[in-house]
């Protein structure tokens, strides 16, 4: 049975789909970018601020899903530009710190809103 996730601790969906679905303890996220949720504005400036803004919805979308970032298996991390790896690197170890997930990362030429990085996860409740 499929179950809808829905918070307004992370940016609310800009599309027909669902900020999450839970089916048989596993959570998949849609992909979550440098909105801030309070405001509903995107976060612009540096790769750093908004790797954080986006990695910090993802944890805030994972939490009220009942995932710890521990639970989490696969990350996918979508970048405008591969140049920004490292440091998007650095903030993603502020929020992976050990056993860490499978993950891909994709320099892609355009992301919603233009931003620079958008990331998608799948994690197991409990």
């Amino acid at each position: 049975m499929k179950k809808i996730i829905s918070t307004e601790k992370a940016p609310a969906a800009i599309g027909p789909y669902s900020q999450a679905i839970e089916v048989n303890n596993m959570v998949f996220t849609s992909g979550v970018i440098p909105i801030n949720p309070q405001t509903g504005e995107l976060v612009t400036g540096s790769i750093e601020e908004q790797a954080e803004q986006a990695i910090g919805n993802l944890a805030a979308l994972l939490k009220e899903s009942g995932v710890a970032m521990e639970n989490v298996v696969k990350t996918t991390v979508f970048i405008k530009d591969m140049n920004d790896f490292a440091k998007v690197n650095e903030v993603y170890a502020k929020y992976f710190t050990s056993d860490f997930p499978a993950r891909s990362c994709v320099e892609v030429a355009r992301l919603p809103k233009d931003v620079l990085i958008e990331i998608e996860a799948i994690g197991i409740k409990g």
